[in-house]
């Protein structure tokens, strides 16, 4: 399941409606992203992130499809937020849940990697010193290097 919204999200009623009914799972990994108030030194106030509605569902939609492809998964969950953040804020959950937790936690680890670098958000920072774009760090590109498409794990 995918969800693209401005509003928050309560990680464990969120957890508790993917799993509640579901007695083939035995691990679920839960991902929650907050915006932090510091970012490379620099103070930030605000962040906004922006998107495009359809294509980023899409892309999101293709990701998760992708690790179900990968990895044994029962059930999954990405909500990520778009529009005006403060420090503090969660901006993203991940939930996977598989029979067993090494699928549930490298599902997991994948999707954020893939968020990290890849999906088609753009987040815009404000703070005392200025506006700053903001793109993928070099931690992040190598993390997600090595899900790369020939590799499964």
């Amino acid at each position: 399941m995918i969800y693209v919204q401005e509003a928050d999200f309560d990680p464990g009623y969120e957890l508790d409606q993917l799993t509640k009914t579901r007695t083939d799972i035995g691990a679920s990994v839960s991902f929650v992203g907050h915006m932090r108030a510091r970012n490379d030194g620099r103070a930030v106030e605000t962040m906004t992130l922006e998107h495009y509605p359809g294509m980023a569902e899409k892309a999101l939609a293709q990701i998760e499809a992708e690790a179900h492809a990968r990895w044994p998964l029962d059930a999954s969950l990405i909500i990520h937020r778009v529009g005006p953040l403060k420090p503090g804020d969660r901006i993203v959950l991940v939930i996977t849940a598989s029979a067993h937790r090494q699928a549930a936690f490298e599902a997991a680890e994948f999707l954020m990697d893939w968020l990290k670098t890849k999906a088609p958000f753009w987040k815009k920072e404000e703070g005392p010193e200025g506006t700053n774009w903001v793109a993928s760090k070099a931690t992040d590109e190598n993390a997600a290097r090595r899900w790369a498409a020939s590799s499964k794990p």
